[in-house]
């Protein structure tokens, strides 16, 4: 029972430790190129959805596929990297990271499931319940990362709230809304993960990288 006992005081030292360190498995290539496909999405919106309002499935299509490719480029590099550390705490980091951020994705993919499905009427207030959404992702993730992410939370958060606020009527579904929090958002995180975490690392050799 003490050895026991140890081995369980020891798993909750190393998780209290996982905590409290800085999880450097988001970088910022995969950021910009996830801001870059948000604001590609928007470019192409008029061409591929003439008329959302009258065909949200395809506007649905749309942005699902985007934010498809952007978590498999963001969760492809995490794995990558955390492959080739082959440590123990990078990967007890990495699934924590996970675990603080996932529940906005499934509350994310579960409102728009029920709204394209069951309450298509509703469907312009998706890219400002996606915002809001995600800001609280990030929000439950911010004690791992650098301490300015929490502005990219709340840059999250007012686009969110000001689309749901402003895109209605003659402006739903507008692309800008989408560029503007995600692009923005994105472009924001990586701007902030190279200048926090990457630049520092470079500087300073013997850094954790």
């Amino acid at each position: 029972m003490e050895l026991q006992d140890a081995l369980i005081q020891v798993s909750e030292i190393r998780q209290q430790m996982a905590r409290s360190e800085t999880f450097r498995g988001y970088r910022s290539v995969p950021a910009a190129l996830s801001a870059a496909i948000a604001i590609g999405a928007a470019a192409l919106q008029p061409t591929i959805v003439t008329d959302p309002a009258a065909n949200p499935d395809r506007y649905l299509q749309l942005w699902i596929l985007a934010a498809l490719v952007s978590v498999a480029v963001t969760a492809g590099e995490m794995i990558v990297r955390c492959h080739r550390r082959a440590s123990p705490m990078t990967t007890r980091m990495m699934l924590l990271a996970v675990e603080q951020f996932l529940p906005c994705l499934i509350v994310g993919g579960a409102v728009t499931l029920v709204l394209g499905s069951f309450a298509p009427e509703g469907v312009w207030m998706l890219p400002g319940l996606w915002g809001v959404i995600f800001s609280l992702g990030l929000f439950a993730s911010s004690r791992l990362l650098p301490r300015p992410v929490f502005g990219v939370a709340l840059y999250y958060l007012a686009c969110g709230l000001a689309t749901l606020t402003l895109a209605r009527g003659e402006f739903a579904f507008s692309p800008w809304s989408m560029a503007i929090t995600f692009g923005g958002g994105q472009s924001l995180a990586a701007i902030i993960l190279y200048l926090t975490l990457e630049r520092r690392s470079t500087e300073e050799p013997y850094a954790d990288a």
